[in-house]
């Protein structure tokens, strides 16, 4: 409600220092709209909304993705088969200056999550592939299989070089270490001004490990090849 007369500012308003800690926020003051307090000590508890404890199927094979355990006070999970757990991770070591079509090599790595051995191959995008809908540069992936160690936990404290038969590539494979390997793929930039995006296909082992409920017969889990489509954003081009 608009008024006339304004409460005037207080006489200290320009000697007595400012400490931040006790002034609220925007947020704080939009959380309490009907006082809007400045001070921190003129705040009201606020009541959270209900959290709730919710499961996750496979809209498929119907089977438990997500089960959290049902007492309230933990946070841990009955059940938790995210594919962050058996995926590979793909991640981005470095980048070098890219131009428009002119090659440049850029040094991706991978990281197994699994306590086995795990085969992966990068296949580049058909031409009419229909998931390929945003690249925007051309990539060459190697041609070989890379060979993900198996993830061990000890192995993160181990100082000495581990001792390995792999027979990697040194063009290809720059660095391994545990269940970790850096590998070079080589981009044309095709776009002379926007983002450089490279689009390929990365197909890795997979093994079952979890059983059903009830079974009590134990067979020998099979050994399935599963593919990803992966969308990669390398940062600017540099025009040329």
């Amino acid at each position: 409600m608009a008024v006339e007369e304004v409460e005037g500012l207080p006489e200290d308003i320009y000697t007595t220092p400012i400490n931040l800690a006790h002034i609220t926020s925007i947020a704080q003051r939009l959380s309490q709209p009907d006082e809007q307090p400045t001070l921190t000590n003129s705040l009201y508890p606020i009541h959270k909304h209900l959290l709730v404890k919710r499961s996750l199927r496979c809209k498929e094979c119907e089977h438990n993705l997500s089960k959290p355990e049902f007492n309230p006070a933990s946070i841990k999970f009955k059940i938790q088969l995210v594919a962050l757990h058996y995926v590979p991770e793909l991640r981005i070591l470095s980048i070098p200056n890219l131009y428009y079509q002119k090659e440049s090599v850029v040094l991706l790595s991978l990281i197994n999550p699994l306590e086995e051995m795990t085969n992966v191959t990068l296949l580049s995008c058909e031409e009419a592939d229909p998931e390929d809908t945003e690249s925007t540069a051309k990539i060459v992936v190697p041609s070989q299989e890379l060979i993900l160690s198996a993830r061990d936990d000890a192995a993160e404290y181990d100082e000495g070089d581990s001792v390995t038969d792999f027979k990697d590539d040194p063009e290809v494979v720059i660095f391994r270490k545990a269940n970790k390997i850096s590998f070079v793929v080589k981009v044309t930039p095709m776009k002379a001004v926007g983002d450089v995006k490279i689009a390929f296909k990365m197909k890795y082992n997979y093994k079952n490990i979890t059983t059903p409920l009830g079974s009590k017969e134990e067979k020998e889990t099979p050994i399935l090849l599963l593919e990803h489509h992966v969308d990669v954003n390398l940062g600017q081009v540099i025009p040329s």
